[in-house]
């Protein structure tokens, strides 16, 4: 069957009122940019006419500004889900402006097939190749595109040509069959391949093909300080620690990073520290210190959902193919996100988080416990399948104003009974077989910043007797103080009890 090649704006008129629109890629990696600017324009339109316009969104991941900056702005979100860090979207969302459920990353395809998240009627996909016998070759990320693609009534192909067709190859591109009928996912090592280098879809759905020369959206973090480098120390002494302690094998286990400036810094210390052998990743979103360790020989193998890389390391990468073809893997998230996959391995997995109470519970999501900020990500669907879970964070942010560690989290992500480790760069609390006492003290004590360990040890002594030392009157006083006075540090217990 002959492709049809069309406009961005021709693709839009396919895109209706209502429908449920599911978008490749993870993070900016990967993600359509000239459909959804076109559906934008055409929302604001129709608004324009006083007609109504909004979609259902379905990613991967986050992705770019030009598909969920343009269409918040153009008011064109009906609902989204399951994860973002746009700043307008953001703001949208907390304004009660759209619907927004943040969702675990593994489950979103599964939860498609069942169809608990509503019908997909348009799967809008960038590729670096797409045949007339429907295979869709994905570029730098995956994410949802081969559920979207099978279960979408209409196919719209976004063929970006700054990715080489020669990157066929790069990918692994599996469907597991549904509960009850699935089998074991045969991923024992993250170099198994298990699927096809492409997606292969009905080629009578692909409505059009839209011709786009843009580059990835995803831009270079910013230059790492004194506290980030601390904890990438931190973290790889750690590790080496538990090898010589025979926690950990001698050859390493496959490791899974999250994203950010902590994240790289994290990985730039285990690659300069030699008691570290040369390791492999399986993860969700690979950055540039992975490749930069790769080409150094210290990353073996990387298996992941995206190279959510800078666009000057993504081309060397393009550039060099031969050397990258056979050691980097692209999955949809379904696999590399899957817990199954993670605990039969035995990862070491390593998220960030944005607040931390002196118990143990992580809230990796909502600031002051309202206001979203990104969302779960891919960090729950590891932490409670990872051989050993930790979790970093500076310890304070706003020049010392906020603490990381407060008495009780806002908003709870992952439990105490996930997390296993935490780091700052003060030190490292193992709270591994420890009463919620003991993970107090030994936060209060390794973790947090020396100007917020006086007020925490007075929280602790208010705590009412029992197993967990809570005191109810008290626990969110640093919150209340910071909405307060802007300054957690002036938190007075009197005030409280």
């Amino acid at each position: 069957m002959a492709l049809k090649f069309i406009t961005a704006e021709e693709a839009a008129s396919y895109v209706h009122h209502n429908d449920n629109v599911g978008f490749s890629g993870f993070t900016p990696a990967g993600c359509p940019k000239a459909v959804p600017v076109a559906i934008a324009k055409k929302a604001r339109e129709e608004h324009e006419k006083g007609n109504p316009f909004q979609i259902g969104m379905f990613t991967g991941a986050s992705t770019g500004d030009k598909l969920d900056g343009e269409l918040a702005r153009a008011k064109a979100i009906k609902f989204r889900t399951p994860y973002q860090s746009n700043k307008d979207l953001r703001a949208l969302m907390n304004a009660g402006g759209t619907n927004y459920f943040d969702l675990h990353l593994s489950e979103i395809p599964q939860l498609l097939r069942y169809g608990f998240l509503g019908k997909v009627d348009v799967a809008v996909i960038e590729a670096a190749d797409v045949t007339e016998e429907g295979e869709i070759v994905p570029t730098a990320g995956v994410g949802i595109t081969p559920t979207i693609c099978r279960l979408a009534d209409r196919i719209i192909v976004e063929l970006n040509t700054l990715h080489p067709k020669s990157i066929r190859g790069m990918h692994d591109i599996y469907e597991p069959a549904d509960p009850p009928y699935r089998r074991e996912i045969p991923v024992y090592t993250p170099s198994d391949r298990i699927g096809m280098p492409y997606v292969k879809v009905d080629p009578a759905k692909i409505v059009g093909v839209v011709v786009t020369e843009e580059a990835n959206e995803g831009g270079a973090f910013t230059p790492l300080d004194e506290a980030t480098l601390a904890i990438g120390k931190n973290v790889a002494a750690f590790l080496v620690g538990e090898m010589k302690a025979g926690r950990l094998p001698e050859g390493f286990v496959p490791l899974q990073s999250g994203v950010g400036n902590v994240a790289n810094a994290v990985l730039a210390s285990m690659g300069d520290n030699k008691d570290i052998p040369p390791f492999n990743v399986y993860t969700e979103v690979i950055q540039d210190s992975v490749i930069k360790l790769m080409k150094a020989g210290r990353v073996k193998f990387v298996s992941g959902c995206s190279l959510t890389v800078s666009n000057e390391v993504l081309n060397d990468i393009y550039s060099n193919l031969g050397f990258f073809k056979d050691k980097i893997l692209l999955r949809p998230q379904e696999i590399s996100n899957n817990p199954e996959v993670a605990r039969r391995m035995g990862l070491v997995a390593i998220n960030t988080a944005l607040e931390a109470d002196i118990f143990g519970n992580i809230n990796s999501t909502h600031v002051s416990g309202t206001r979203m900020m990104n969302g779960i990500g891919g960090s729950g669907d590891f932490t409670r399948a990872a051989m050993v879970s930790i979790f970093t964070t500076p310890s304070t942010a706003k020049e010392g104003k906020i603490s990381a560690f407060v008495p009780m989290v806002s908003h709870m992500d992952h439990s105490e009974h996930s997390v296993k480790v935490i780091i700052t760069e003060h030190g490292v609390a193992d709270l591994r077989a420890t009463s919620p006492l003991q993970r107090a003290r030994l936060i209060i004590d390794n973790c947090v910043h020396p100007d917020y360990r006086p007020l925490l040890n007075e929280y602790l002594a208010m705590g009412i007797k029992g197993h967990t030392p809570q005191n109810l009157k008290c626990c969110f006083a640093f919150h209340l103080e910071l909405a307060n006075s802007g300054d957690m540090r002036k938190v007075d217990w009197n005030k409280y009890k």
